[in-house]
């Protein structure tokens, strides 16, 4: 885990402001999930992403 903290405030120096800022808020809205034990229950990008391909799917019925 100490890699990961390594590298994650070397990419927040080198970012710009806006972004190492959301970066932040990120990070801090995941740590406040995984407190509550409910990472579970937080939808990953990757799936939002999948779901959004499917209903841009023109049909074929």
């Amino acid at each position: 885990m100490d890699a990961l903290v390594e590298k994650l405030n070397a990419k927040l120096q080198q970012w710009k402001p806006d972004t190492a800022e959301q970066v932040r808020q990120r990070v801090a809205e995941v740590i406040d999930v995984a407190d509550q034990d409910a990472l579970d229950l937080m939808r990953s990008r990757f799936v939002e992403q999948q779901v959004l391909d499917i209903l841009d799917e023109p049909t074929t019925w």
